[in-house]
């Protein structure tokens, strides 16, 4: 017999998961440092395991969420976005989890707010407070993100005067505006796609990555996709001005969304524009906000040279994984190109990055809103940095666009492993911390299954 499914059943139990992730944060999350505990306190076991139990529930309630949605009496979108508010609401005052990106996108914003270079010094040359809570690993680097978002981080600082609460509530409001805004043009990319609204929304925007690392990790990906997605409506709306300029502020955020011109242009084209018109028009667009941003950011051009700042050994991805053990095995034969061999995976992945998304736009040009989706996921994988948050940027997409339930699913089964895959602190795992994670995640399992068995019991009896 079916576990009996509503929407308050799965509104109330992923609210309970997002509570458990608050609740267990402040202990085990990327806290400040004078707060940090020893991972081998009591506070932090209890934490950790109250995190990923949290996270188990948090997976089931949309997991049978979707199972609402797919039913014969789906929930309106408007219905899912309250559910997407209520599971957000205990984030909102959460520590940060699962990263400590948050605390360098702060530092990053004082140094732009004292006229410091971000794209020559890392943090570590603006000391103080703010600094020392970004990693030891990205204490001398330079800034990745485009002047658009180092605006936003700059302003933020002036208005909170350096105070850390302050300022991380500020970034999580930041995110939180991005997360509205892919909520609000997922719906009107699934009709223009021809997918369903609810479905898109479940999918892209309720998903358990958008809340555990856009929400609760507060990462500037939420921003960049809001953006992304309002630039690809205005320009499915017969607006491709106002649309390149939305993408374009995306990519001043994170460099991907630049690919979203290319969407753009594929629109006006199939509209009747001829390409080198539609090319034109955007890349005038394109350049002028470019320009505007950077001016009105005061940050100049040197985030074009800061590109290249994720093609890192500190950055986990493919590549550098392959380029490390080549590298081993080139020094073990005693080879004098060991040195070469992470750069040359690191080169033989972007290779591989836009051959890929050139076959995806010669495939799928007349879908350009799932090639762009597609498009996104082949540079996150490929790519020389990979981040389970790296993963929404295609996902967001292809849930608005996806052709069929099974792409959904798919892409739905990889959701549920990535959301297990990061420690709340945002730090590598011990032996320890494995066993207290899973052990969180066991007893999330356990407690549905007596939930489970508890709401068939009554029907058994009535049968009987």
């Amino acid at each position: 017999m079916a576990f009996p499914v509503d929407l308050r059943r799965c509104q109330v139990l992923g609210l309970a998961g997002t509570a458990f992730l608050a609740l267990g944060g402040e202990t085990a999350g990327a806290l400040p440092v004078q707060d940090l505990l020893a991972p081998s306190s009591v506070q932090a076991a209890f934490g950790l395991v109250g995190v990923y139990f949290g996270v188990v529930l948090l997976i089931a309630a949309w997991l049978l969420l979707g199972r609402l949605v797919r039913g014969g009496e789906p929930p309106t979108p408007r219905q899912l976005l309250l559910v997407l508010a209520v599971w957000a609401a205990p984030l909102l005052l959460a520590p940060p989890l699962f990263s400590r990106d948050v605390y360098s996108y702060l530092a990053q914003g004082a140094m732009v707010d004292a006229h410091m270079d971000v794209y020559t010094a890392g943090p570590a040359q603006l000391g103080g407070p703010l600094a020392d809570e970004v990693a030891p690993v990205w204490q001398n680097t330079a800034a990745p993100y485009g002047p658009a978002f180092m605006g936003v981080a700059s302003l933020l600082s002036g208005l909170t005067r350096g105070e850390l609460p302050a300022g991380l509530f500020g970034m999580r409001l930041v995110a939180l505006l991005g997360v509205g805004l892919m909520a609000a043009a997922l719906p009107r990319l699934a009709r223009h796609s021809g997918a369903d609204p609810a479905a898109a929304l479940w999918l892209g925007a309720l998903n358990p990555l958008v809340l555990l690392h856009l929400v609760a990790g507060a990462h500037n990906d939420a921003i960049m996709l809001g953006l992304l997605g309002l630039g690809l409506v205005a320009a499915l709306g017969r607006w491709p001005v106002l649309g390149a300029v939305l993408v374009t502020l995306a990519a001043l955020v994170k460099a991907p969304a630049a690919l979203g011109l290319l969407a753009i242009v594929v629109v006006q084209a199939r509209r009747g524009r001829s390409p080198v018109a539609a090319t034109l028009l955007t890349a005038a667009a394109a350049g002028a906000t470019t320009v505007v941003a950077t001016a009105v950011a005061g940050t100049g051009y040197g985030w074009i040279g800061a590109l290249d700042t994720p093609v890192s050994a500190h950055n986990w991805a493919l590549s550098s994984l392959l380029g490390r053990a080549t590298g081993a095995l080139l020094a073990h034969l005693g080879s004098d190109l060991a040195p070469l061999a992470v750069p040359a995976w690191h080169l033989l992945g972007l290779v591989l990055t836009a051959v890929t998304v050139l076959l995806i736009w010669v495939r799928l040009r007349p879908r350009p809103v799932y090639a762009l989706g597609l498009s996104l996921a082949a540079v996150a994988a490929f790519g020389p940095a990979i981040r389970p948050w790296y993963a929404i940027w295609g996902l967001f997409l292809i849930a608005a666009a996806a052709p069929s339930t099974s792409v959904r699913h798919r892409v739905a089964a990889v959701t549920g492993v990535l959301a297990l895959a990061v420690l709340p602190s945002g730090g590598p795992a011990d032996v320890g911390q494995l066993v207290l994670a899973v052990s969180g995640g066991v007893l999330g399992v356990v407690v549905l299954w007596q939930a489970h068995q508890a709401a068939q019991a009554p029907a058994v009896g009535r049968t009987a």
